[in-house]
């Protein structure tokens, strides 16, 4: 495995991320504690989570899932950056939401932490995260929130997900204001070669800001996995966000272009879409949430694949980026 410092922190994590959020609802425990201990034998260290994995009437499932797994001993806990989130609300689906358990006041961050530290069965938080943002909470109470927590010791990181360029810059700047903050160290948006609209705000913020970045989706919810190859073959059909794309003629010819491409080079259509991430700047890396140890296995062979000028000059015809911000849209 290779290891990066997250942002601009010395906190060394692995360039790949471990996603849990199906473990609960498509990955049983004892496989899930089994994927886990899979990927830390192979020197993946940096495991990310949320409150609210495991959906529907099984909020806060995910974070127990790992915190039995941590209960087993082995220095677990002590070989592992975890990152959870913050924001949602844990009331069951259906069931009416109590007025202040959701979102980023400084009463639902104590409590939310709290309950994650809990069903976890650890004493602290590694990268705590922002999940969304909430227009209605002022960052100078979000960070006086968060000051207290990391003195305790609950939390030593804060990261932000699915943040708007402007959000990371007020974040840190009102940060830089109240000394002995750190401000955010990382930010996990939505980014992959389908959807490189990051490239424009979102990642050039969390450069300058020195923030690293965590693409969460990186083959774009199984599109950029061989989803037509694996069709054809009779393996399992595309569903949901790749199903929608596949509908769309123009999307499906790009997929199929895509899929061409990496046959001629042979390489895998899943590998690549990893690979291809980590050579982005400013990318620390992008989140994997395997269903089962074969999928695992695929990941971390893209750690070690190097792909040539020729094979990026050719996905970036695909697929090309919008640009950076101001000339993507005024030049």
């Amino acid at each position: 495995m290779k290891y990066t410092q997250l942002g601009r922190t010395g906190l060394k994590v692995s360039r790949l991320v471990l996603g849990t959020m199906n473990f609960g609802p498509q990955t049983d425990e004892p496989d899930s504690h089994a994927i886990m201990d899979a990927a830390l034998d192979a020197g993946l260290n940096f495991f990310d989570t949320a409150n609210v994995y495991g959906w529907g009437e099984n909020k806060g499932r995910t974070e127990t899932i790992i915190g039995n797994w941590f209960a087993k001993g082995g220095d677990r806990r002590d070989k592992v950056v975890l990152a959870t989130k913050v924001y949602g609300n844990m009331a069951a689906d259906g069931a009416s939401p109590w007025p202040n358990h959701d979102k980023l006041s400084a009463l639902n961050i104590r409590r939310a932490v709290e309950a994650s530290l809990k069903r976890l069965q650890t004493d602290y938080i590694d990268v705590y995260q922002f999940h969304h943002i909430d227009r209605r909470t002022p960052f100078e109470e979000i960070w006086q929130a968060i000051d207290t927590l990391v003195q305790q010791g609950k939390i030593l990181y804060v990261g932000s997900s699915n943040f708007p360029g402007y959000k990371i810059a007020q974040a840190n700047e009102i940060a830089a204001r109240r000394h002995g903050t750190i401000g955010l160290v990382s930010e996990q948006c939505l980014y992959n070669l389908a959807e490189r609209r990051a490239e424009m705000e979102v990642i050039p913020a969390a450069q300058e800001y020195g923030l690293g970045v965590i693409p969460w989706s990186p083959l774009h919810g199984g599109l950029l996995g061989g989803v037509i190859k694996k069709e054809a073959e009779g393996g399992r059909r595309a569903s949901g966000r790749a199903a929608d794309a596949l509908a769309n003629t123009a999307m499906r010819a790009q997929i199929q272009a895509y899929e061409d491409l990496l046959d001629k080079h042979g390489v895998e259509p899943g590998e690549a879409g990893l690979a291809w991430l980590l050579t982005r700047p400013g990318v620390t890396g992008p989140i994997v949430g395997p269903r089962t140890a074969e999928q695992l296995d695929s990941a971390l062979r893209a750690v070690e694949l190097e792909l040539s000028e020729e094979l990026l000059a050719g996905l970036d015809e695909i697929f090309p980026g919008p640009g950076p911000s101001p000339e993507a849209f005024a030049w």
